[in-house]
């Protein structure tokens, strides 16, 4: 039978695993920043997944470890994660659980701003349904590990809301109660696996261990798990102390980096963390924007970690085409759209910059006197820079042209922005419109198609495409005649997107000094990776996580993992990388596939 007695592992090939033991120097260093927990172990778990791949890169698992569950790693996987913790429902109704079940570390909820609290100084929030499992390090790496859906904190919206601590479980309260969902994990993992595959920044999901009633624990990893919110508080809060004490903690961590070795040691690596942070975060917002993906950024940087990775999935939505205009409903509040995420990116930045001159100086000045600081305009310089190299990127170009053409015809590519900026923003006359969890107004037009098909064309014809055969390529399913007249300002735009897209090749050719016809099927077959039709959306990851959901009791938890590893793996758009499929999963990965085709438009 399982118990939390420590599981002697000191010989293992598992033993990191005995490091995950609540134990994290986040508690030396901002004493005030958590509420520390005892924790037992939670009974009847089983483990439905496990991201092999991420663990060897943790080395919790040696690389040589077959991507098979032994008896023992299971127990270890379920010793450490497997908890819930005593939390002040308990302590104040005076329950006592046997010595065998408890375990032997504490384990923190971490605090940070929430902009669901009425609280806005973050008195009250943080981590409602989560407690950090400890650090692991490994050849130079350092990575924090978290667990989602183990027993309500104080510092959930549902007791700031009521003013009371609710029972772990309590099915009067949903949020509050602290438990997580396995379509949560089994979600998240699939995305956060998609994003990885393509160098967008995300935690990803290292466990799933399922319990009753479709409740689960979700382990998450990242090497930082820091969110911009956990220094905002101290800045809220006038607590210099802690502010910099955290500061200095998130720099000195970040020296290992490669890109990090020119960090001053003294009063200078605020400022280059500063320059850095505002780089990062312009690149991020321009991802978001270039891939469609909505991850409700806000002003308190809770929805985002500091390295602009992806966390907390549970909004989080990867569009097929740009629905600009979509909003997610949170019951009390409507979040901010795809298009607004670049502003909200750009204040976190700026609120950095006045975190910053806090520390420096000793006196905090308004926010608005940072308005148009140097490092608000690194991020717009960062935004600007990242869109115009992706734009030539989705086109097809190798990266040397793309070099190139940023040096020397930068005003073409910016030109040629604006006029796929003008298709991409076009949305029908039917208006807003509900959706299942908020509300939208549809995108018309599906440019990954237009790219993808445009450089077909040329090569069987080496000429232009006329008015009604692009528009043809261009519609999307959300599309209605009336959306698709050919009036003399969309005449006018074909014709410039075609302009500028031929001026660009050529451009590219007089330089490399390639033929046409070898510059432009080299961008063919760049493009139709890069732009591939069968692209997941949010919609299409729901669908699928039903479908794994529904077989999960036939499926085992090493096929979960290959599942997710080669579907994600699929959606990679390197045109250098072709996975293959392999015997045992192949059949539900197409299936998956067709999914992702028939929801490749929406949401």
């Amino acid at each position: 039978m399982q118990t939390a007695k420590k599981i002697q592992t000191t010989k293992s090939v598992y033993s990191k695993f005995d490091r995950l033991d609540g134990s994290h120097p986040f508690k030396k260093v901002v004493p005030d920043g958590f509420v520390d927990y005892p924790a037992r172990l939670r009974k009847g778990a089983k483990l439905r997944f496990f991201n092999f791949a991420l663990a060897k890169e943790m080395g919790l698992i040696p690389n040589d470890h077959p991507d098979k569950v032994t008896k023992e790693l299971e127990n270890i996987i379920i010793d450490t994660f497997g908890i819930i913790i005593i939390n002040e429902f308990d302590q104040m109704n005076g329950h006592v659980y046997p010595d065998e079940e408890m375990k032997s570390g504490t384990y923190m909820a971490t605090r940070y701003l929430q902009l669901q609290h009425d609280n806005k100084t973050g008195k009250s929030s943080g981590d409602g349904r989560s407690v950090w499992n400890g650090q692991i390090k490994h050849k130079g790496r350092t990575w924090d590990v978290s667990s989602c859906g183990t027993g309500g904190t104080r510092l959930s919206p549902a007791t700031a809301k009521y003013n009371k601590f609710f029972e772990n479980g309590d099915p009067t309260i949903s949020y509050g109660c602290g438990y997580a969902e396995i379509d949560e994990g089994m979600a998240q993992a699939l995305f956060s696996e998609v994003f990885y595959n393509n160098g967008v920044e995300t935690e990803r999901v290292l466990a799933i261990l399922e319990f009753e009633k479709g409740y689960a624990i979700n382990v998450r990893a990242h090497e930082n798990l820091l969110r911009p919110s956990h220094f905002f508080i101290y800045l809220k809060q006038n607590n210099l102390e802690s502010l910099q004490s955290l500061l200095d903690y998130y720099i000195e961590n970040k020296r290992s980096k490669d890109d990090w070795e020119a960090c001053p040691k003294l009063k200078g690596k605020y400022e280059f963390f500063l320059k850095k942070f505002a780089q990062t975060y312009g690149h991020m917002a321009s991802v978001f924007e270039n891939e469609y993906i909505f991850c409700w950024l806000d002003w308190d940087g809770d929805n985002i970690l500091m390295d602009g990775g992806v966390i907390d999935y549970g909004s989080v939505r990867q569009f097929g085409l740009f629905h600009s205009e979509y909003r997610y409903d949170d019951v009390d509040r409507f979040s901010t759209s795809i298009i607004e995420q670049r502003d909200k990116a750009r204040y976190i930045v700026q609120s950095f910059a006045q975190a910053v001159d806090y520390v420096l100086t000793g006196e905090k000045k308004p926010i608005n006197a940072f308005k148009k600081h140097w490092a608000t305009q690194e991020f717009d310089q960062s935004f600007e820079d990242e869109k115009n190299r992706n734009i030539l990127y989705k086109i097809g170009f190798q990266s040397e042209d793309i070099d190139y053409l940023l040096k020397y015809q930068l005003n073409t590519v910016k030109e040629f922005r604006k006029v796929f900026s003008h298709f991409e923003r076009a949305k029908s006359k039917k208006g807003l419109v509900k959706v299942s969890d908020g509300v939208s107004w549809d995108a018309i037009f599906c440019m990954r198609d237009i790219l993808r098909e445009l450089p077909q064309m040329i090569i069987a014809r080496k000429d232009y495409l006329t008015n009604e055969e692009f528009i043809d390529i261009l519609k999307s399913n959300y599309a209605t005649q009336e959306d698709l007249e050919l009036n003399g300002y969309r005449k006018k735009m074909i014709k410039s997107f075609q302009d500028l897209y031929w001026k660009l090749i050529k451009s590219a050719i007089k330089h490399n000094k390639k033929t046409f016809d070898k510059q432009i099927l080299e961008i063919s077959m760049r493009s139709s990776v890069i732009n591939k039709m069968e692209r997941v959306t949010g919609d299409s990851i729901s669908v699928i996580v039903n479908k794994i959901l529904k077989k999960k009791n036939k499926l085992s938890t090493e096929e979960i993992y290959h599942l997710i590893k080669e579907f994600s793996e699929l959606q990679n758009v390197n045109p250098h990388e072709t996975p293959e499929l392999s015997p045992s999963t192949k059949t539900m990965v197409k299936q998956f596939f067709e999914i992702v085709k028939e929801y490749r438009e929406g949401l």
